[in-house]
């Protein structure tokens, strides 16, 4: 069932969903037209040659962009640094190795995919296919090895296909691009994302590899400082004629959607975005919404965003517990300075959980010693504001700047008041919100949590739950949890980890929920990450345990080490370097 977000105030339809960033976006680097037909001409020749490349040579391809990345790695994280204004030795140093880090992993996923068409027709995967609620099968898909057993202990990862897919039709399916002799090159273009220069990466690899096509990638302006680098980094690509990259705004997007080299869209990016490519902007593109009559007709497929909710399983929780999960919540918002489509936004709590409040006063002791960072996306402060101005009891931590933000919890929204702004809107920005559900029990909570987000809550991208492994010794609380991820109609749903772990994986696609058309397009169509290449993935699931080792949180000591060694390892993995990574870990 596909969920429906209807917002109405005062008898006029209210815009739901992530922020209308070309309103604050500034272009300070262009690309004449023509110079995007000369590319897109060199692309359209090229289309042919690369849908019938061998395999080999694509192999040849990859080393070459991972040797290359490699060499920039340290221009590539100053970059990223004075982009967004963060400084050297924190969290957020921290997080673009991270980010770098999951692009190695990227590129070896590939890698691996590749040898395994190469030998067996199609890429493998860890374990068997298991049954899953209402008709589902899933495959068993991390950990596919004994070293990411020992990166990751406890964790597991599924690929739940639509309802009725069969085991033989998950493998027989399995990257049919690569089997279909009668194949037609196409030229892609990706609308890449602002917010991390790893986006418009991982979408372009996945359209080049995945479904064969070339692709013309179009930088956000937002970190268009990353081109040059990009440029060096894909050269194999590049020389070749098989991707080019240009610059610009609406001027320059809207002449390469429209252009009709452009076979098909990508977009990592706003729903307001897709909805002005396909329909037009302003008012005539809101009558030709409603009448149905789309200017843009071409496959587009897109992330789009998410009103991301982290549901709380009440349990026995110790005041240990909930400074540990404080800890990594605090740490979720601050990530990136909080402009994430999975950045939690909405916090679903039991309104009678004895620890309710004491979870948040924690989550705000937490925040109130993170540094704030800069406000490095376009229009941050406004919607700051208006989150503010609508919620003045808004509880706001640390110490911003003249271009900081600070971290802002708006606590007890009402959650029967479906039109309230931080259900219908992605901040976008260093905000989240808290609302709290009455049930008569446990399981009941739960079912209602999974109600409450799956209709009220905007977009289908990711949910996360946090429950304590003495709760899920209740058979009832267990059924429910079970129940839960079943129903949660969400691409990807996350156990007691951040869903950006299930992406980092490279093993499970990352999109939103299937169902959504152009008409109600929410968080998106189609998949990117797929790099076991499945056909019809419903949604990625990722379990963890409640308590784990984690280096990487807003209270670790040595975060930028243990990531940039995440970084090094994942480029160049061996177990010669496991050790390091565990020591500086405990050490963190």
């Amino acid at each position: 069932m596909e969920k429906q977000v209807s917002i109405a105030k005062a008898g006029q339809s209210v815009a739901v969903g992530a922020p209308n960033f070309a309103e604050f976006v500034e272009v300070s680097k262009t690309t004449a037209q023509a110079q995007i037909d000369q590319l897109l001409g060199q692309l359209q020749a090229r289309k042919d040659d690369w849908v019938q490349l061998e395999i080999h040579e694509r192999l040849s391809i990859l080393d070459e962009i991972h040797n290359d990345l490699w060499g920039l790695k340290e221009p590539w994280i100053r970059a990223e640094l004075e982009g967004k204004g963060n400084t050297p030795q924190t969290l957020g140093e921290a997080g673009e190795w991270t980010v770098l880090a999951t692009m190695f992993r990227a590129v070896q996923m590939i890698r691996q995919s590749l040898v395994e068409i190469q030998k067996h027709g199609r890429p493998g995967f860890s374990g068997p296919m298991v049954s899953r609620p209402n008709n589902r099968l899933a495959a068993r898909v991390f950990p596919h090895t004994l070293m990411e057993r020992l990166q990751f202990p406890g964790v597991s990862g599924e690929v739940w296909m639509e309802p009725g897919v069969t085991a033989d039709d998950t493998i027989a399916t399995q990257a049919s691009a690569y089997r279909n002799k009668d194949l037609k090159g196409k030229v892609a273009l990706v609308l890449g994302a602002g917010n991390s220069a790893m986006l418009p990466v991982i979408d372009l690899l996945h359209k080049l590899f995945v479904e064969l096509q070339v692709v013309v990638l179009k930088l956000n302006p937002v970190n268009a400082y990353m081109g040059p680098l990009m440029v060096e980094g894909f050269r194999a690509l590049i020389s070749r004629g098989f991707l080019g990259i240009v610059h610009g705004g609406i001027e320059e997007g809207s002449y390469l959607c429209k252009h009709s080299a452009v076979e098909e869209l990508h977009l990592t990016g706003s729903d307001k975005t897709y909805e002005a490519i396909v329909f037009g902007a302003g008012p005539e593109g809101e009558r030709r919404k409603a009448e149905r009559k789309p200017l843009n007709t071409k496959r587009f497929t897109a992330e789009l965003g998410n009103v991301s909710p982290v549901i709380i399983i009440p349990g026995p929780w110790k005041r240990g517990d909930i400074e540990e999960q404080a800890k990594h919540i605090a740490t979720w918002l601050v990530l990136n300075a909080g402009f994430g489509c999975l950045t939690p936004r909405v916090i679903v709590q039991h309104k009678s959980w004895a620890h309710r409040n004491d979870l948040m006063d924690e989550l705000g002791r937490v925040l109130n010693h993170v540094p704030t960072q800069k406000a490095f996306y376009p229009g941050a402060k406004n919607r700051h504001a208006d989150f503010v101005a609508a919620h003045p009891e808004a509880l706001q931590f640390g110490t911003p700047s003249r271009d900081h933000l600070p971290w802002t919890i708006i606590p007890d929204v009402d959650p029967d008041n479906s039109n309230d702004l931080c259900f219908t809107h992605e901040a976008f920005c260093s905000l989240c919100a808290e609302t709290a559900i009455g049930a008569s029990s446990i399981p009941s909570f739960i079912d209602r949590a999974v109600e409450f987000v799956n209709n009220t809550l905007w977009g289908t991208l990711n949910a996360t739950l946090i429950v304590h492994p003495k709760s899920l010794r209740d058979p009832l609380i267990a059924a429910a949890i079970d129940r839960a991820i079943a129903e949660l109609r969400y691409g990807t749903v996350s156990l007691n980890m951040l869903a950006y772990y299930s992406f980092y994986f490279m093993v499970a696609p990352w999109g939103g929920f299937p169902g959504h058309d152009i008409y109600d397009i929410q968080s998106g169509i189609g998949k990117t990450c797929n790099f076991l290449m499945f056909e019809r993935a419903e949604k990625s699931v990722v379990r963890a345990p409640f308590k784990r080792l984690d280096p990487l949180t807003v209270k670790s000591k040595r975060a930028p080490e243990f990531a940039r060694k995440v970084a090094e390892f994942e480029a160049y993995p061996s177990w010669l370097k496991l050790p390091g990574l565990v020591w500086t870990a405990l050490r963190s």
